[in-house]
Parts: structure tokens; sequence; C-alpha cells
């Protein structure tokens, strides 16, 4: 450790206080995806604090916050937050106002970005980064509220409905060379997992009926729910099909049933994820997907309508960065933390995270650190320690930052030099661009 970590690891451990207060805040008022307005307020006025320029109302709720500016050109790191959270009402901290809690960590992620920016703004420490940092505050990482986010695409506010995707679509990841990235784990450890998570495209399914008196004339309607159910159980039937390799997840729900008890239902809405662990195997899916619901009502004479939008990329497996790890390390001295590197390649997470999308583009590396416990997406989830949750948090992202940018940032260079993108911007967008689509039939 040199005297700049040393100086980093100080000033955070100086600022605990205030720090905790930030992610406290942040864990009372979660909020969903594009409707992050006060999460995103609240990040951008602690860095206007810290005099630092910053971009607001990117991809609806997105913010970038800048330091080093004048040295972008020689290499320029992007310190990634999510802003967003999951609709949980029964979660002991869930937001009244929105039904929204905090239970992946993502507030986790934004309170390690505003320690690192106490640390990293500090002018000893910032002129020993020999390029720009991006705290980057991003959006709509949870791809929930499918019809809320097609209804912004109408209104011409996004055009995908992750958020990083769409900060990609519009350029918001255009002057970040690389990036660094974190995650809540259960458990007491720093970790980090080489594996790889599922990619998926979203669908909203529509079956169109005819109402009629439920109990008086009810074969004057069309059922929509019962054409509804039947494509439910035809899909059920696909699962066999699924070869165990791919990791295949399709988990629809219901959002309309119809509207009243005693009137034919004329109108059912689902939603779905079809998520796997590679292209080819999120296609057969989708396709079988899309049979079983519009079997469902050809048998029951329903029109059935399915609009098909991209969701995310695959992640990649990939080693982390031999920084990244030995900011981890640092940051563990003198707890009883430990850091741990999964060395399994081959290990598929049934998640999913546009992270994967950035990975496509540039190089992204993803650290963990426990301090939770319970089943994540769940009113289970609680923060245990929040010394590792939040705090070392911090520590990494910026010792990350430095190990990256020192040097005249030789680390951040020989990481972009070596990394091998799988697409260009306007080869992701074409892709991305070729998975819309919407079919009606009757």
């Amino acid at each position: 450790m040199d005297a700049v970590e040393k100086k980093i690891i100080d000033l955070i451990d100086q600022n605990k206080e205030e720090i905790l207060e930030f992610a406290r805040d942040i864990y009372s008022h979660a909020e969903l995806g594009y409707k992050e307005f006060r999460t995103s307020q609240k990040f951008v006025e602690f860095m206007k604090k810290k005099n630092l320029p910053v971009t607001e109302g990117l991809a609806v709720t997105g913010a970038k916050a800048y330091l080093n500016e004048e040295k972008k050109e020689n290499a320029s790191l992007a310190l990634i937050g999510e802003l967003d959270a999951l609709r949980i009402p029964n979660h002991k901290y869930a937001n009244p106002d929105t039904q929204a809690a905090h239970c992946c960590g993502h507030h986790a992620q934004l309170t390690g970005l505003i320690g690192a920016a106490i640390a990293l703004t500090d002018p000893e420490v910032a002129s020993a980064l020999d390029g720009q940092i991006i705290f980057f505050a991003v959006p709509a990482e949870e791809y929930g509220e499918v019809e809320f986010k097609n209804q912004l695409k109408e209104e011409g506010k996004i055009r995908y409905g992750g958020g990083k995707c769409e900060l990609i679509r519009i350029g918001a990841f255009d002057d970040a060379d690389l990036c660094v990235a974190h995650h809540s784990r259960g458990g007491n450890a720093i970790s980090f997992n080489q594996g790889s998570n599922n990619g998926f495209v979203s669908k909203v399914i529509r079956y169109h009926g005819k109402a009629a008196h439920a109990a008086g004339s009810p074969e004057k309607g069309v059922n929509a729910l019962n054409a509804a159910s039947l494509g439910l159980t035809a899909l059920a039937y696909h699962r066999e099909t699924f070869r165990d390799q791919d990791h295949v997840r399709i988990h629809p729900i219901m959002t309309k049933g119809g509207d009243l008890v005693n009137v034919v239902p004329e109108e059912v809405v689902i939603e779905t994820l079809v998520r796997a662990s590679n292209g080819p195997a999120i296609c057969d899916a989708s396709a079988k997907t899309d049979r079983a619901f519009f079997a469902g009502g050809a048998a029951l004479g329903a029109t059935v309508e399915i609009e098909t939008m991209p969701g995310y990329l695959p992640t990649i497996p990939q080693a982390p960065n031999p920084a990244v790890v030995e900011a981890a390390r640092i940051a563990a001295e003198g707890t009883d933390y430990p850091v741990v590197i999964e060395d399994d390649f081959t290990r598929v997470n049934g998640g999913s995270t546009d992270v994967g999308d950035v990975q496509h583009l540039k190089p992204v590396y993803t650290f963990h650190t426990g301090g939770v416990e319970g089943n994540f997406h769940s009113a289970e989830f609680t923060v245990t320690d929040e010394n590792l949750a939040y705090l070392e948090t911090a520590k990494i992202f910026a010792l990350s930052a430095y190990r990256l940018l020192r040097n005249g940032a030789a680390e951040a260079k020989k990481a972009v030099r070596e990394y091998q993108p799988k697409y260009t911007k306007d080869e992701y967008i074409a892709y991305m661009e070729s998975q819309i689509r919407k079919e009606i039939r009757q």
C-alpha cells in the first residue's frame, strides 16, 4: 500500500458517517427503473457539492459526474452505480410511495460511488490519476414493468428497456474506455466471478376476446383468460425441450386477467422474459414461447398480439482485472473479509444484467462484496454488515481507479489494448433493432 492508497482508505474511513447516511437514505427511498428521479437527484447534488461537472437526464434519469476532464484523452474510466430497485412492497424498507425496495443491492453500488468520490476528489489523490473518472449513475437495470417501458418507447423517451442498453444507444458510454462495476453478494467475502449470466428478450402478450355476461350469456363471449391459460399451459409443455446447458428460463406474470368477475374477460395481458445463456437458445425459446401463446388464442378464437423487445446480452466469461483484484486485497487489509476468486469459467448464473451489453463493446470489470443476507429479489434481503456492503465497496471503487490510472494509466491502457470487443456500437444497435417486432394473429 502506497501513500495515496493509504490516503484513499483514510478519507473513506474519516467520512464513514456521511457515506452510511447516504446509503440508509437510498435504501429506504427505493425507486423503480426510469422513475429514479429522487435517487438520481441525490447523486447529482452530492457530485455538484464536490464541484464536479454533471450531465443529467441521460436515458430519463441517468447522470454522469466528471473528474479530471483535462486528462480524458489519456484514459477514461467509468465507475458504474445502478439507480433502480424492485417492486417488493412487503420488504421492511420498502418505499410506501413507490412500492419499491432495494433487494438486489443497487443502493450499495451508488453508495460506493459516493464514497469513492470523497476520496478521489481529494487534490492529492486526483493529481495522481493520469486519466478521467466518470462517476456514472445508470437507470433501469432491473427489467420489470415491461408495459411501462414499452409506453416510454412509444412516447419517444427511450428505445430499449435496459438502462445501459439505452445509454449505449444515445452515446453516453462513448467517452468511457473501460468500466468498473459492482454487485452485492451473500456472505462475508469480497469476490470475483469468472463465469457468465443469461441474456434475454422481453415480451408483452395481449389476448383480445369478446365481453359478455359471464353467467347469463357466456356463449356470446370469447374468454381471453381461458385462451391465456391455454397459452401458459402450452408453454409449460415446451420445458422438456430446452437443453440443460442453455440455462433457459421463462417466467411469465399476468398483469391483467379481466375487469369484473361477472364479465367474460375481454383482455388479458402477460409479461415474460425469455432467458438463455446464448443467442441461438434465446431465439429458439422465443419462437417456442410465441407458438405456445398463439396456440392458446387459436384454440379459443381470441386475437393474440405479441410484442417482443430486446433485453440483455449474456455476460462474457472473463478473468478479473489484476488491478481491481489488488485493490480489493488492499481494501481488505486489517479486516476479516477474504478475497475470493472463483475459477469456474463455465458457471452460468440464470439471472441477467445489462452489464453484459457494455461488455460486448468495452472492458467491464465487476467485483462483489458481501454484507447482505437472504434471497435476492425477495423481502428476505437484508443488509447485515454496513462496513462490507458500503465502505469496502467505496474503497475498492476508489483504489481500482487509482491502480488503473496511476503511472500514466498504464493498467487501463493495457486492459483496453488487450480487450477484444464483440461488437462495434453500430453493430450492437443493429442487433438490438433486429430483435424488435410485433405480431398479431386472429
